[in-house]
């Protein structure tokens, strides 16, 4: 077995000669381009990591975007050490948004913001403390009862009739109004949140919807600042730590970006498995496996975020025997990493070694949360129907286009019409 190389900072020149290396981002048109937004790779993202694994190894040339190259990280040890290694391989963009052209359609969705996700150092320290502040003050027992206060008439509406589209009906407003109550948001700036959300990973209308994400969260701000009370903005606004507007703004884009989506998703997978799988039962009914091993198989195959944790050296960097630019956007594939052979192979139930929840100073604080609102949103529905079945084949079911989500666009069932 080859040794792993650990990085090393070098002129681009002087690693040319000395090493074997092979280009990590597309620099000029000869490169061969991958596309993440198209609907070819949203139909089959597993070929598409596959094809890239065995073309260039844990590190492939893109184009996120037009005029936006970067390198996509396929292996499970190699996303490991970066995410574990913030001095060479930061999470700041600034560097990298100058190269940026204004109007392109990822950018919103990763350029800078006073928040933890796109800082390092004592700033990312800062905002980390006060955002983890904030989720640890939810209650998990009364979560857990509001989730199923919120899913008991969702579950009533949609068993009224033989068919429902478990995606819009039940997975997104449910999710919705947990964070909406989360937050202390109401259903009116909750739907404008939504919709601003939406375009950020879709990566269509992006710019339309940062301005719309950002408007209705601005004047959730300026009410929870005059009325605080139990919820994640109050805490947030009254920290010790004193956060200008712009700050908290940037805190709960990132509360929402992790939660609305992201939670949507990874309940409508697991439902999707559960639904297609024997081990689940098939047809929910009978299955040996729990929904908590459901919710784990999802994390490591089809997370719901399966392309993201952005980091830019500042120093042209040699990884894997490939060469890294400074300044240009490196992306890990959650979702190719889960799936790397070199930790695939045997039984994994039980096994939480995924990184949907990323890795290192930048790991997801709301696992907990997360993980309750998904196993009580599929365990409220499975009690109440347990004979659903998919109303098309699994291979007629559609996924959303764009780099950042796996997204399905619908998820129809059919069942006996009950009370």
């Amino acid at each position: 077995m080859a040794t792993r190389q650990p990085p090393v900072s070098a002129s681009p020149d002087t690693a040319r000669a000395s090493h074997p290396v092979q280009q990590g981002s597309p620099t000029n048109t000869d490169t061969p381009q991958v596309c993440l937004r198209s609907r070819k790779f949203a139909a089959d993202p597993h070929s598409g990591y596959r094809d890239l694994r065995k073309r260039y190894g844990s590190l492939a040339p893109m184009e996120l975007a037009p005029s936006v190259p970067a390198t996509l990280v396929l292996g499970y040890h190699t996303a490991l050490q970066i995410l574990n290694d913030p001095d060479h391989f930061p999470s700041d963009p600034r560097s990298w948004q100058q190269r940026i052209p204004a109007d392109s359609p990822i950018r919103p969705m990763l350029e800078w913001r006073p928040d933890a996700l796109h800082n390092s150092g004592a700033a990312h320290v800062r905002y980390r403390r006060t955002f983890t502040a904030s989720i640890e003050g939810i209650d998990l027992h009364g979560l857990h009862s509001m989730v199923e206060e919120i899913a008991v008439p969702l579950i009533e509406a949609i068993a009224a009739a033989d068919t429902a589209d478990l995606v819009s009906q039940y997975a997104f407003p449910l999710v919705f109004q947990v964070l909406n109550q989360m937050v202390g948001c109401s259903a009116e700036l909750g739907q404008r949140v939504a919709t601003g959300t939406a375009a950020l990973f879709d990566t269509v209308g992006a710019d339309d919807g940062m301005r719309t994400l950002s408007d209705a969260l601005a004047e959730l701000i300026d009410i929870r600042r005059a009325e605080p009370a139990n919820d994640v903005t109050s805490r947030l606004a009254h920290h010790p730590d004193d956060l200008t507007d712009e700050e908290l703004l940037a805190q709960l884009i990132s509360f929402y970006g992790a939660g609305l989506e992201p939670q949507q998703n990874l309940i409508a997978n697991t439902l999707l498995l559960m639904l297609t799988d024997s081990r689940f039962g098939g047809h929910v009914l009978g299955g040996s496996l729990s929904t908590r091993d459901a919710i784990d198989e999802v994390l490591f195959n089809d997370p719901p975020l399966a392309n993201v944790c952005a980091t830019y050296p500042l120093q042209p960097i040699l990884l894997d025997n490939t060469w890294l630019p400074a300044h240009q956007l490196v992306l890990i594939s959650l979702a190719g990493c889960n799936n790397d052979p070199a930790i695939r192979g045997g039984d994994r139930t039980g096994n939480r070694s995924h990184l949907a929840w990323s890795a290192g100073p930048h790991a997801c604080p709301a696992k907990s949360v997360s993980y309750l609102i998904a196993q009580d949103a599929v365990d409220q529905l499975i009690d109440a129907l347990p004979e659903m079945r998919l109303a098309v084949p699994p291979h007629e079911l559609a996924w959303r286009s764009g780099p950042f989500h796996r997204a399905l666009t619908a998820l129809p069932v059919v069942f006996s019409a009950t009370h």
